[in-house]
């Protein structure tokens, strides 16, 4: 018997996963399945609005809508790839389909676990290896990456392996620092060698077969294995809350400091906020980063597919990193756990995946009254949930930060090891799409674009996106002194784009426009703060441009639809145009005063430096919604004023030495009191 979940937005179960299996096993009866994927499936927007609005005003709650699951999966038997939709409920199905033959689904982990197993011991491959004259202790090993794409004819389920030399016998060894020249093509399903594609190892396009490796050291970042000594003068820095933490936390359900939210889960993007309330009001149905597309900027075959999606092709869900207390987190820590399937179907446990914790950020707000000195100060208490994700040589930090003024903010650290690719440099050549980060090894110029999906719910589910140009008043009898300027309003009523204006000091804001505020008599709203990003550096004619277009602008609106969650489309891997936010919104819907979702592009251009490598020190970047307009007044006037009796501060010795020593009158008590 299957446990219900208790939540419409809690994550898939064991017991989910088992059911799926045991529904499609008697749909298909007799045929082998490997299961890509099983997971829950958005509830029906019209249908949960009813049981969440009555969970927020305390009402008895009506029955929750169906449990649906939603399944992908290839018969082994034809090689054919389906999609399932199953109602857990009922134990039926709602429909399943057989998917187009140039559909290709995402990448599992025992997937990518037999191309590399498969890879290392195909006689090409051995033989491509024994060329290479290796001394004894060097080994190979290989990435499997996805394809990409560049024939609009091509239906085969592909894998592009790309080989590196282990030097080391260390787990930690970096093998990105010496990337060998041939990379070999397998078919996914038949596990065929496609072809060999051997590698330029210079700024042109010409490539050569393999020949014996000319021995380079490896640049190693393990601390274990570093040529350089360890660092020797750090102190302790620990955070510790002896009286416990300021959130509550009832399953996926959290309450902190007036917000209310539940925390999902999926094997796709991973981390999802649902429901989110402050103060009992509602302020915005679902966050999460929707897609994410990785485009390399080296021009010379096979790196011209290069373009990852990894929220599409991967997941990040799949790829989430299981955390560890005192490292990953600092604090009094609440972990989330979640489970995936494997391509039998069985159930696998993802512990520790998603951690939540409160952080001191410096002043919330502080004011002296000059003519007394008497000072109001209120430190900035967040509340942090964090996920964090490796993607082959790739980390990402996804973190969501709330805080006691009403805002919310999405952080995101990139980090880990850049993808390199082997490079002749011992005479002092250069690319000029790419750095130089060692010997014999490069890394190419790419670009990380995120996209960040926005459900709001400002004091109600019927919203309006707008944009709000500050402009100088016209040089006229009301601007005599041509000092003035004022705010040029732009309301999105049709589904669109738009673009960022830093000049312009441009603030997307949703509004609702069914409740005005009582004291600056406009519509209650929250803005996006956004990240005025370069967009997507590859040729419009191009198919990577095609197959990732939400990174073209920065600004899409959209009408809500179930099943529009994702920037690119549902299916990107091997994509050869994107299906997404650039379809939707030539539908031309009503967007004003409507259920309306907002999508927001940003990224990073990442242009290596050698400081970038052997591993990479975090490049941050962050997103922030903030109220605007949607209280009367600061949110946080009633957090406590900051003291020394609460947050018990020390004093490091010498400061008081130093005060007694320049003759000061203070005593050492009067000098704490002063710093209190």
């Amino acid at each position: 018997m299957v446990t219900v979940s208790h939540h419409p937005f809690d994550p898939i179960t064991p017991e989910e996963i088992k059911l799926a299996v045991r529904i499609l096993e008697a749909t298909f009866p007799g045929v082998p399945l490997r299961y890509k994927r099983i997971d829950v499936n958005e509830p029906i927007k019209k249908d949960v609005l009813p049981y969440i609005e009555a969970e927020r005003l305390r009402r008895p709650l009506p029955k929750p809508p169906a449990r649906l699951l939603y399944t992908l999966f290839h018969r082994q038997d034809s090689g054919a790839f389906h999609k399932a939709i199953l109602n857990a409920d009922t134990r039926s199905v709602v429909y399943a389909k057989e998917l187009p033959r140039e559909v290709q689904g995402p990448i599992d982990i025992d997937e990518i676990s037999e191309i590399e197993e498969m890879c290392m011991k195909h006689p090409a491959v051995l033989a491509e290896i024994e060329k290479l004259q290796l001394p004894p202790g060097v080994t190979v090993c290989n990435d499997p990456w996805m394809y990409g794409t560049d024939n609009e004819k091509e239906t085969r389920r592909l894998f592009q392996c790309f080989m590196y030399l282990v030097s080391v016998d260390h787990p930690q060894h970096n093998h990105y620092s010496l990337p060998c020249k041939f990379s070999p093509v397998f078919d996914g399903l038949t596990h065929e060698l496609v072809r060999m594609d051997y590698l330029p190892g210079a700024s042109g396009f010409d490539t050569q077969e393999t020949q014996p490796w000319k021995p380079v050291k490896a640049i190693q970042y393990a601390h274990d294995i570093l040529d350089e000594p360890i660092r020797k003068d750090l102190k302790p820095y620990i955070v510790q809350q002896p009286e416990g933490p300021s959130y509550t936390a009832d399953g996926n359900s959290v309450y902190w400091q007036k917000w209310r939210f539940r925390v999902g889960f999926n094997i796709r993007e991973g981390l999802v906020i649902y429901n989110i309330t402050y103060d009992n009001r509602n302020v915005f149905y679902r966050l999460s980063v929707s897609e994410m597309t990785v485009p390399y900027g080296d021009p010379r075959a096979p790196y011209h597919r290069k373009q990852a999606f990894d929220v599409g092709d991967t997941g990040f869900g799949m790829n989430a990193n299981q955390l560890s207390l005192g490292c990953d987190c600092l604090g009094h820590i609440k972990y989330f756990d979640g489970f995936r399937n494997d391509c039998k179907g069985n159930s696998v446990h993802l512990k520790n995946i998603i951690c939540m914790h409160e952080q001191d950020n410096g002043l919330q707000h502080k004011h002296t009254n000059y003519r007394s000195g008497a000072a109001t100060v209120v430190r900035n208490r967040q509340l942090v949930l964090q996920m964090i994700c490796t993607v082959a040589n790739y980390e990402y930090i996804f973190a969501y930060i709330f805080d006691q003024a009403g805002n919310i903010e999405l952080e995101i650290r990139a980090t880990g090891i850049l993808s390199t690719v082997p490079f002749d440099n011992e005479n002092g050549q250069t690319v000029p799409w790419g750095t130089n980060v060692g010997p014999g090894v490069m890394a190419p110029f790419h670009q990380h674009m995120f996209s960040f999906r926005i459900d709001p719910a400002i004091d109600g589910f019927k919203n309006t996106v707008y944009y709000e140009d500050s402009v100088p008043m016209p040089e006229d009898e009301n601007n005599p002194w041509m000092v003035g300027y004022t705010t040029e309003p732009t309301v999105m009523n049709t589904s669109g784009w738009a673009n960022t204006s830093v000049d312009r000091h441009r603030v997307f804001k949703i509004r609702n426009d069914n409740i005005t505020n009582p004291v600056t008599y406009k519509p209650v709203s929250y803005k996006l703060q956004t990240v005025p990003s370069q967009m997507l550096l590859v040729g419009k004619s191009s198919l990577g441009y095609r197959r990732a277009e939400f990174a073209s602008k920065p600004i899409w609106v959209t009408k809500y639809q179930d099943d529009e969650l994702y920037a690119a489309g549902e299916f990107t891997n091997q994509s050869r145009r994107a299906e997404g936010v650039e379809t939707w919104i030539q539908r031309k819907d009503s967007t004003e005063n409507e259920d309306v979702v907002l999508w927001h592009t940003f990224g990073l251009t990442h242009n290596p430096r050698i400081e970038d490598f052997p591993v990479m020190p975090m490049e941050r970047v962050s997103v922030m919604l903030k109220p605007d307009g949607f209280f009367t007044k600061n949110p946080a006037l009633d957090v406590p004023q900051s003291a020394q009796a609460f947050n018990k501060s020390t004093l490091h010795p010498e400061a008081v030495q130093s005060a007694c020593c320049a003759g000061t009158s203070l005593n050492k008590a009067k000098l704490y009191k002063r710093l209190d």
